[in-house]
C-alpha cells in the first residue's frame, strides 16, 4: 500500500536582492512523481546538488511544495492542519547526531521528544527501554552522549526518533560524518526495523554500498527522478551510473572492470561473498 506519494512534485529555491527583487531561481526538485510503500526500505541516490535532501525534506513536511502535492499517509502537506499529524508519522534523522541529541544522559534524550507532547511518564519510559533495545543502546540508558562513538550517538538519535512511534524513519546522509564502522552500525540498526519492526524507512546516501540492502533505489540528478528500481536493477547499469557522476558498490565495480578484460562474470553482483562464490565456479 503506497504510504508517501509525490505528485509533479517541484521545489524552487529562490534569491532576493538587496531591493528585495527576485535574482535567481534554482529549481532544486522539477517534476518528481514517485511512491513509496508502506513497510518499505527505499534509498535516495545523487550527486551534491541532485536534490535528494531537497526531496527528503518535502517527506515529513519540513519544505512545502512550489508546485505539485505531496501525501504522507494520506495527509496533503500543503494542509497546515496535517502537519502535526504528518510529523508524528514520519520522524528525520539528520546528518550530525550532535544537533539532535540534547539531555545530559542517553535515556533523557530518547525522553525529550515524549516530554514535550505530554505523553504519561509511565509510558515514556516504557517506550524510551524499547527504542534503546530496538538499536542495542539499553546498556548505555545512564551514560552521557558525550563519551559515546559517532556510530552510537547516531543510534541513540533513532532511537529518539522511535520514541515517538513513527511509521516512517528518514535519514537524511546520517552516516556521512561516521567512520565504516559507525556506518556500518547505523545501517544494520535501521534495516533491522525495517525488517522486525516493519517501520518504512527512506535513506538519503552517497555510499553505494549502503543501498545495496534496500528494497528499491532512486537515483536523483538536477533534480529529476532519473532511474528507480531494485539495486541489482540499478547497480548493474554502470555507464549510466557513472553518467550521473556517481560510483557503484566497490564489488560490482570490480565485476565491471573484469568484464572488460574478458572474464564473464554477472553484471549485477553487489557483495564480496557473491564475488568469491561465483570466482569458484569459473574453470
Amino acid at each position: 500500500m503506497s504510504f508517501i506519494k509525490l505528485l509533479k512534485l517541484v521545489h524552487n529555491y529562490v534569491t532576493i536582492d538587496e531591493d528585495g527583487e527576485v535574482e535567481e531561481v534554482n529549481r532544486a526538485v522539477d517534476g518528481v512523481d514517485a511512491e513509496i510503500n508502506e513497510g518499505e526500505f527505499v534509498a535516495i541516490l545523487g550527486h551534491n546538488g541532485s536534490g535528494k535532501s531537497t526531496l527528503a525534506k518535502h517527506l515529513n513536511g519540513l519544505l512545502f511544495p512550489d508546485e505539485g502535492t505531496v501525501w504522507i499517509g494520506g495527509y496533503d502537506t500543503k494542509e497546515e492542519e496535517n502537519l502535526l499529524k504528518i510529523r508524528q508519522t514520519t520522524g528525520m534523522v539528520f546528518q550530525n547526531p550532535d544537533n539532535q541529541i540534547i539531555g545530559s544522559i542517553v535515556e533523557e534524550d530518547v525522553a525529550f521528544g515524549l516530554e514535550n507532547i505530554g505523553v504519561e511518564t509511565e509510558k515514556i519510559w516504557k517506550r524510551v527501554a524499547e527504542s534503546l533495545e530496538a538499536v542495542g543502546m539499553t546498556a548505555y540508558r545512564e551514560q552521557s552522549p558525550n563519551r559515546l562513538s559517532g556510530g552510537q550517538k547516531q543510534r541513540v538519535a533513532i532511537a529518539g526518533v522511535m520514541a515517538m512511534r513513527p511509521k516512517c524513519i528518514i535519514l537524511d546522509e546520517s552516516t556521512a560524518m561516521l567512520d565504516p564502522v559507525g556506518r556500518k552500525e547505523v545501517i544494520q540498526t535501521i534495516s533491522q526495523l525495517n525488517k522486525e519492526e516493519g517501520i518504512t524507512v527512506i535513506l538519503i546516501t552517497h555510499y553505494m554500498e549502503e543501498a545495496v540492502c534496500a528494497d528499491r533505489v532512486f537515483v536523483m540528478h538536477e533534480g529529476h527522478l532519473v532511474m528507480e528500481g531494485n539495486p541489482r536493477e540499478i547497480f548493474s547499469q554502470v555507464e549510466t551510473l557513472k553518467s550521473y557522476h556517481l560510483d557503484v558498490p566497490q564489488v560490482t565495480e570490480l565485476a565491471y572492470e573484469l568484464n572488460k578484460e574478458g572474464i564473464m562474470l554477472p553484471s549485477d553482483i553487489l557483495t564480496v561473498d557473491e564475488m568469491v562464490d561465483i570466482l569458484c565456479q569459473l574453470d
